[in-house]
């Protein structure tokens, strides 16, 4: 496990023989829309940016490893367990984490035969740590047992990263900002910049202008996102969190006519009840011109 505030590490991207869909135009996976609270129709987040045969994942929510799957099985062969081999987590919520002993694991005894890459805020290098310590059993016994194993596939390379450009291959550059989430003392959002689009994914933020500076004409700002209607139900104590931790769909609409990306591609939804889809996707409208699309698990962007 590393740790790099600084600089950029660059690697070869993983190789193998695709199907003509995977060598295709970059493509945003939606493997989960949802937020912390359980919805069966929206897993926990996670977004995969497929380029050239190779995915890349942003956090890791619940059931990260079966929306992967099924989107293998609906022809993104890059999704394949054995070959997610790189994340990157936006901040340290459970929300966004609780998948990630999945990806881990999953992939090792699918046949990953590299170290997971991991990139994340200050905390992620602890957190592999203890997540591979809480699972030494499991470790111990397919290394030392009868189960076939690769050697190194149940290793996790963790970096903490700040601000700045922090990964880069022949597919992708990607570009971590700061953003405002609550009281985290870091939390980030990614830029990914591809041959053919670029595309911002906020993670967990009140309304910012880092968010403009990253996007500032992308293809696609992938955002998250409360419905007014719904949040004016919340209690006292919920409305003043959810104003320092989220971005309202007013808020989203100013910030999206600032941004002016070619598509806004909404994530992580809080509606709760009294509102819905149609309301969220009407508040944004009475602000904001441009094209929006509330996205669903497994969608494809």
């Amino acid at each position: 496990m590393r740790f790099l505030l600084a600089g950029v590490l660059t690697l070869a991207p993983a190789s193998g023989t695709l199907p003509a869909q995977d060598t295709a135009a970059t493509r945003v996976v939606m493997l989960g829309s949802g937020n912390p609270n359980p919805d069966p129709e929206r897993s926990g987040p996670a977004v995969a940016i497929v380029v050239n045969g190779t995915a890349y994942l942003v956090d890791a929510g619940a059931g990260v490893m079966r929306r992967a799957e099924q989107a293998r099985r609906n022809g993104v062969a890059a999704l394949e367990a054995r070959r997610t081999r790189i994340v990157f987590l936006t901040h340290l919520h459970s929300d966004h984490t609780i998948g990630l002993p999945d990806v881990i694991h999953t992939g090792w005894v699918a046949g990953r035969e590299t170290p997971l890459l991991l990139f994340g805020p200050p905390g992620t290098v602890a957190l592999a740590r203890h997540l591979t310590e809480a699972y030494g059993a499991d470790i111990e016994n397919r290394r030392t047992g009868l189960q076939p194993h690769t050697e190194n596939g149940w290793q996790v390379d963790a970096h903490e990263v700040g601000a700045g450009v922090i990964y880069r291959d022949s597919n992708v550059t990607v570009t971590a900002f700061e953003v405002p989430h609550a009281n985290w003392a870091h939390a980030l959002g990614y830029r990914f910049d591809t041959r053919d689009r670029s595309i911002v994914i906020s993670g967990d933020t009140r309304a910012s202008d880092a968010v403009v500076r990253a996007c500032n004409g992308c293809d696609v700002l992938v955002h998250e996102v409360y419905s007014m209607k719904g949040f004016l139900t919340r209690s006292t104590e919920w409305q003043r969190y959810h104003a320092n931790a989220h971005t309202s769909s007013t808020e989203l609409a100013a910030l999206a006519t600032r941004a002016r990306p070619r598509l806004l591609l909404l994530y992580h939804q809080l509606i709760w009840a009294g509102a819905s889809e149609a309301d969220l996707l009407h508040e944004i409208a009475a602000g904001y011109s441009g094209a929006v699309i509330s996205s669903k698990d497994l969608g494809i962007y």
